[in-house]
């Protein structure tokens, strides 16, 4: 199961919470030793220009210099 996770800073560390939905499933205890990959997740930029209008294509600026 993938979750997405902050860092905190704990003392001169980071830490991460795992969700307790993760920890349900994986039956988790206090003290247990766990393996985990750590991957930076990617932005999704998809909205980010939401608004912004759609574009118009004006007359070529150039035609009246000829």
């Amino acid at each position: 199961m993938t979750s997405l996770t902050k860092t905190r800073v704990l003392g001169g560390s980071l830490a991460v919470t795992i969700p307790i939905e993760l920890v349900r499933k994986e039956g988790l205890k206090e003290d247990e030793l766990v393996e985990i990959e750590v991957k930076k997740a990617k932005k999704d930029y998809f909205g980010a220009l939401k608004g912004i209008g759609s574009y118009k294509r004006e007359e070529d600026r150039m035609k009246d210099r000829e």
